[in-house]
């Protein structure tokens, strides 16, 4: 079978729903939209405090690492949204750019003040809102949490004890300080890309999405892009046909696993995956690079903890008032900091969590307790992603490499030393006691890094945007050595940000979508 349409993009997460919006706007263009998943549907969506719930159902791809060697040979879990909205359907809801000083460095077209109108055009601010630091009307609704938890305030206290300044937000350009959480959220309930963008145009008889949609490989016509094979579980093999372009937008595990399965990649990885090399480009699935985080738990006197969001009261005041336990993203608080002074920029990030959150919040915790979370900002290991087989049902090996650079370890440790004299201060003592074993405290805290480190679930790179010919897309997104394709998500990042992924996602495809209308 085959449809024709004049765009087809690749997963609908957060960069996919900014595409199938702004493209279809035109009504004279005809554009599909593929995912994987199904409909996001389900109330653990909607209910912010839940995410974890969803984490190793359908709505997750459910991923594993290759061991790794430096974090004791254990393999992590991650987790990466499979429904309409991606990963911004599953994950805490931070709206956190980053750093100036990160988008300065990708190149001409990229920099902060260029993109800075893409974050405004997505963003709907509501609350507070220093002048020129947010947009106020985009798709994107961005809130204060509506009951934050009140030990945040004594994380807070303890911030401003270490030295710390208050933001007047925490997406100020400069990242230099604490601040509470500005969370993609409404009215108490989450708002993914899906809800600000696909959803109010799902009426648009010139945009079709298909989920349940698992894209096989790109077609080509000699070079050029012409369309994606994909099929709806076992089933039969369709093409949607693409008379402009091919966009992949599945992210930073699956958009270079698609190039790699459809020929674009290092000739040597495919031919040992028994695929037809079609382009040389070594780069594919290099430049892996994620934030690894270390949760240091301890436990609480107070009974106020997110530990009590699970009773039937805190449902029924979430369902009636969008109130309670349940409106929290669980991620609460956020500090940065440096692991060494003469730092210009931070480079930690210290997230706070008034629940002991363990395993990805998968471990039902024994009493009350407080979590925060050591975020190694900017890692100097690389990784990769790599295809194992012609057969898009087997996973790619993902290997991230972490803490395979010399300096990372150190510097993570020492943000754990910080931490520790975060818990120690005269605002947050008094509300924490022992710390939930294995602690810090009772062991080397190179040890306790190897053993308790986690992803926070930043994966970027591994499509890396440049102006080099080493570099798999152009500044314009496009993919060097073939016609009408693109890759438009994190894949394209250069070089993490000191921030989350998702807001810069959502920048990459608003920008994308001029860059593609421009070139019509």
């Amino acid at each position: 079978m085959s449809d024709q349409y004049d765009y087809v993009i690749v997963g609908a997460g957060s960069a996919g729903c900014v595409l199938a919006n702004r493209l279809s706007a035109d009504p004279r263009v005809r554009v599909a939209l593929l995912e994987a998943g199904g409909r996001d549907r389900t109330l653990g969506i909607k209910i912010p405090a839940a995410f974890p719930k969803l984490f190793h159902t359908a709505y997750d791809w459910d991923l594993f690492t290759a061991k790794q060697q430096e974090l004791a040979g254990r393999e992590l879990y991650w987790p990466r949204g499979k429904t309409l909205g991606g990963s911004s359907s599953i994950n805490a809801q931070m709206w956190v750019r980053g750093a100036q000083a990160d988008y300065d460095t990708w190149g001409d077209g990229w920099t902060y003040d260029e993109v800075l109108p893409y974050f405004h055009r997505a963003e709907r601010r509501d609350g507070s809102n220093s002048e020129h630091t947010y947009g106020t009307d985009g798709p994107l609704w961005i809130e204060e949490l509506r009951s934050p938890n009140p030990l945040r305030a004594a994380f807070f206290g303890a911030c401003a004890e270490a030295g710390m300044q208050r933001l007047p937000e925490l997406n100020d350009p400069s990242i230099d300080g604490y601040g509470p959480t500005p969370v993609n959220q409404h009215r108490g309930r989450r708002w993914s890309a899906a809800d600000g963008y696909l959803k109010p145009v799902r009426h648009r008889r010139n945009l079709t999405v298909l989920t349940g949609a698992s894209a096989r490989r790109v077609a080509f016509n000699g070079k050029r892009a012409q369309g994606v094979l994909y099929s709806f579980g076992a089933g039969a093999i369709a093409e949607a046909h693409a008379t402009r372009e091919v966009i992949v937008s599945a992210g930073s595990v699956h958009s270079p696993h698609l190039l790699q399965l459809s020929g674009i990649g290092d000739r040597d990885v495919l031919r040992d995956a028994d695929v037809d090399p079609l382009i040389e480009l070594p780069e594919v699935g290099r430049n892996l690079q994620d934030h690894l985080s270390t949760a240091v738990i301890m436990h609480s006197p107070d009974p106020v903890t997110l530990v009590d969001a699970e009773k039937r009261t805190e449902l029924v005041k979430f369902l009636t008032l969008r109130r309670g336990m349940l409106t929290s993203n669980v991620a609460e608080g956020v500090a940065f900091g440096r692991s060494h002074p003469s730092l210009a920029v931070p480079d930690l990030e210290f997230i706070f969590a008034p629940v002991p959150f363990i395993d990805h919040g998968q471990v039902k915790p024994a009493g009350h307790g407080i979590t925060v979370g050591v975020v190694l900002l900017q890692p100097e290991s690389r990784g990769s992603v790599t295809v194992r087989s012609a057969d898009p049902s087997v996973a790619p090996q993902i290997d991230p490499g972490y803490l395979t650079a010399p300096n990372d370890l150190a510097r993570l440790v020492e943000g754990v030393r910080q931490c520790q004299e975060l818990f120690a201060t005269s605002a947050l003592r008094p509300h924490v006691s022992a710390p939930l074993e294995p602690g810090p405290g009772e062991t080397d805290l190179e040890e306790f890094v190897r053993a308790q480190a986690e992803t926070l679930y930043h994966p970027v790179g591994t499509c890396r945007m440049g102006a080099d010919d080493d570099s798999v897309v152009d500044t314009a997104l496009r993919v060097r050595g073939v016609d009408g394709l693109r890759v438009v998500d994190a894949s394209v990042i250069p070089t993490i940000i000191r921030g989350h992924t998702h807001a810069p996602t959502v920048m990459i495809a608003e920008k994308a979508a001029d860059l593609i209308l421009a070139s019509c």
